[in-house]
């Protein structure tokens, strides 16, 4: 394991200046791909959400319709009867207990139906440019491999990132480790051979035994 400086120095030169992948005009657009994107690519909820964000973009339209009005559209992003419930009601409750604003807090977000600690901090981070570092499968395995952190669950691998990390830093990690994991840190097929963090990583220590 490198210090925290090694790993952002080496995680910058690997994937220049990354972003959240999700395609979104405002934070209530933002909060439903993350809620969409649970167990499902990005690219199949950005290949998604611009036919219902034509219609269907605010928690007003959102919280006026039924589950079967949505479902037809989110369907190919799985679960999509738990995520269909979910964000009606998501909706229902920015109208009822936010003044149809979406909560620019962690602790308001996860108030919020169907939103836990990770989709709350992408949410935070990306919409409202808070520090957070939101503990996606990705984070979670790359953070684990180079033995920056250990616990077996998000939220205990987010705390413990969050003292790996300075906080000013927590948002970029956040972007540097799911893209690395993403792209060259894979879960079947990690592409060890191109990460600049090999010396650096438990993961390919084991391998090399």
């Amino acid at each position: 394991m490198g210090n925290y400086a090694t790993i952002i120095d080496a995680l910058r030169k690997t994937h220049s200046s990354p972003t959240c992948e999700l395609d979104f005009g405002t934070p209530f657009e933002l909060l439903v791909s993350v809620i969409l994107s649970a167990q499902c690519t990005d690219k199949r909820v950005n290949a998604i959400t611009p036919a219902l964000f034509s219609k269907y973009n605010t928690p007003e339209a959102v919280a006026a319709m039924s589950e079967e009005q949505l479902i037809p559209y989110i369907r190919s992003c799985g679960f999509y009867n738990n995520k269909a419930k979910n964000i009606i009601q998501a909706a229902k409750d920015i109208l009822a207990r936010f003044d149809g604003k979406v909560p620019d807090t962690v602790q308001a977000l996860t108030s919020l139906a169907g939103v836990g600690r990770k989709t709350a901090n992408v949410v935070y981070s990306v919409a409202f440019g808070g520090a957070a570092i939101a503990v996606d499968t990705h984070v979670f395995r790359v953070s684990r491999r180079l033995g920056i952190a250990s616990a077996s669950n998000p939220d205990r691998v987010e705390r413990e990132l969050m003292v790996f990390f300075p906080q000013a830093l927590w948002s970029e990690a956040h972007h540097l480790l799911i893209h690395h994991g993403r792209y060259v840190c894979k879960a079947a097929k990690p592409r060890c051979g191109e990460c600049l963090l090999y010396k650096e990583c438990e993961y390919y220590s084991r391998l090399e035994k």
